[in-house]
This record gives structure tokens, sequence and C-alpha cells, in this order.
């Protein structure tokens, strides 16, 4: 029984793009939340407060979605 253990490189290439919408979400969400929490006397301060909040968990969920692909892809095997 010989296991083949090389590196799927489509189901890579997916993950690392999971990864660079995190890189981008982790930059986007924390200045949202930043310019809505300078701004609380503004008529927009909630609704950019629910988006920041929002593009923060997303970047919380493609850096999970993102590490999960790639090392799917470098420890699964293949049938």
């Amino acid at each position: 029984m010989e296991e083949d253990h090389s590196t799927d490189r489509d189901i890579l290439a997916k993950g690392l793009k999971r990864l660079a919408i995190c890189l981008g979400l982790m930059f986007a969400g924390p200045t949202l939340l930043h310019l809505a929490l300078s701004n609380s006397e503004k008529p927009l301060y909630i609704p950019l407060l629910i988006i920041a909040f929002i593009l923060c968990i997303g970047a919380i969920l493609f850096l999970f979605l993102g590490i999960n692909t790639v090392l799917d892809s470098i420890f699964k095997k293949k049938k």
C-alpha cells in the first residue's frame, strides 16, 4: 500500500485565495470600526458599526477556512 503525499495545487490555490480575502478584511474591518467609533455623533454611526463588525467576523471566518483548506491540500490523502 503506497500512499501519495503530494500537495494538491488546486486546493492550495483555493486556500491561498481565502487567505488573501482574509487579509483584505483584516485591514478593512478595524479601519472602518475606528472610523465609526471616532465619529459617534454622525448619523451613519450605527450602520458603519454594524458593517465593521461584519467585516471583522468575516476576516476571522476566512482565516479559519483558508488555513483549513491549505492544511487539507497538504495532509489529506488522495483517493
